[in-house]
């Protein structure tokens, strides 16, 4: 397994973590998402960290002569709902790509580790909870190694144009 740098998302990566999301939502959801709206809104929310949170995986690449530059391999957002139930906040992991020739090797694990110690750390977290499509069974894996459980929730929407 390598080792990631996981670093918040600066306002540079709107435009990857853009493309990134476009293409998990056609991958997942199979749905083309408008590239500006999409733009607008993680540009929107890394402005905004109450709104979202963004990380960004980095892996150390060799270039010419002894330099090494991080390459950002994987991202996932958070948000936050308050729960009058405990009394505390569920932070929602969502967002989550990593690029195919990334994947199996640790980087969501590492963003989720990450995020998870940052949740243990922070006063009136009381959890961190992601939705998942119901046929992604290579991804319900990942969550349930990780310590996650499947909570027994169906998600119901109703989206306005």
């Amino acid at each position: 397994m390598t080792d990631y740098r996981i670093r918040p998302a600066t306002p540079a990566d709107a435009p990857l973590l853009a493309q990134w999301a476009r293409a998990m939502a056609l991958e997942t959801e199979h749905k083309r998402l408008d590239a500006d709206t999409v733009l607008a809104g993680v540009v929107a929310g890394i402005a905004e960290p109450a709104r979202a949170r963004y990380f960004v995986a980095m892996q150390d690449a060799p270039v010419a002569g002894h330099e090494t530059v991080g390459v950002p391999v994987g991202t996932l957002m958070l948000t936050s709902e308050w729960s009058d139930w405990r009394n505390g906040d569920w932070w929602w992991i969502q967002s989550v790509y990593v690029p195919q020739e990334h994947r199996r090797r640790g980087v969501f694990a590492a963003l989720y580790r990450h995020v998870e110690a940052q949740a243990h750390a922070t006063p009136g977290v009381v959890g961190l909870r992601l939705y998942v499509e119901r046929a992604n069974h290579a991804a319900q894996r990942t969550y349930g190694s990780l310590g996650m459980q499947d909570a027994g929730y169906a998600i119901y929407e109703q989206e306005f144009p």
